[in-house]
């Protein structure tokens, strides 16, 4: 299985992104990959709390970290891309890492 990075959005209307997130891991997962959304393991109560700056850098530091071993990035777009996005296609790019746009909408997805 090739390993793969979800990026998609997380804050403003989290309840509709983490929704929309779960959506992507599936979509990915039903294409035969193995993905990592961080955004969405690490943000689980008791885990980390997005609204602490520095417990949102610690998510997004061990998010990136996955990229040593990631095989591609892949970003979703419906949602539009946030920074905590962009942090992660600059990661991709800065390490040569394959990055995928995707969209629910055209694969008839979109929770």
């Amino acid at each position: 299985m090739k390993l793969v990075i979800i990026e998609s959005p997380f804050s403003g209307d989290v309840d509709r992104n983490v929704e929309y997130a779960r959506a992507c891991v599936r979509n990915s997962l039903r294409r035969g990959e193995a993905p990592i959304a961080s955004h969405l393991l690490y943000t689980q109560p008791g885990i980390l709390r997005d609204d602490s700056p520095s417990e949102r850098l610690w998510g997004i530091r061990a998010g990136l970290a996955w990229g040593a071993v990631a095989d591609a990035t892949i970003v979703y777009t419906d949602l539009g891309i946030s920074s905590g996005m962009n942090e992660g296609i600059d990661h991709a790019l800065k390490f040569g890492r394959l990055i995928e746009r995707r969209s629910l909408i055209a694969d008839r997805e979109l929770p």
